[in-house]
């Protein structure tokens, strides 16, 4: 490979880093609003989503780290879905993809549960983290913060 090739790979690199890093904080921060959210809100005020209340322990905090990977892989995969075209589909498929994957795997573990109701707000609040992490990236790539992955 040629020095020129190389240094375009790793600048590559560097924008899809940033993007993850991006990616993993606004999830992260939409996973603390919506713990509290789900706490202090709707746990307190319908019976039936009780479960969703917290206590800040082990078990929280690796949720929370989840949460954060999740977003990271979400952002740098997110920059290659997009690329730099404006295809609304492919932004709403990349959010869904991932939204879906952990949302409906939270409504397969409320099967077994007494009620389902609180897996699907959980399984909403994951689409929920995905989209703010996408209008995230997408603010990011508009303020110059990021370059879009080019199109072939």
């Amino acid at each position: 490979m040629n020095e020129n090739s190389d240094i375009q790979l790793m600048a590559e690199r560097l924008e899809s880093l940033k993007a993850g890093i991006i990616g993993g904080l606004s999830v992260c921060f939409t996973f603390i609003i919506t713990s509290l959210v789900n706490s202090l809100v709707l746990a307190k005020y319908f019976k039936t989503l009780a479960s969703l209340e917290f206590d800040v322990n082990w078990q929280w905090w690796v949720s929370g780290v989840v949460a954060c990977l999740s977003g990271l892989l979400f952002g740098v995969t997110y920059r290659y879905i997009i690329r730099s075209d404006k295809n609304p589909q492919l932004k709403a498929g990349g959010v869904l993809a991932f939204g879906l994957v952990r949302g409906l795997t939270q409504i397969e573990l409320g099967w077994n549960a007494d009620t389902i109701l609180p897996c699907l707000v959980l399984a909403g609040e994951s689409i929920l983290w995905f989209v703010v992490g996408a209008i995230a990236l997408d603010t990011a790539i508009q303020l110059g913060w990021i370059k879009p992955f080019p199109s072939a």
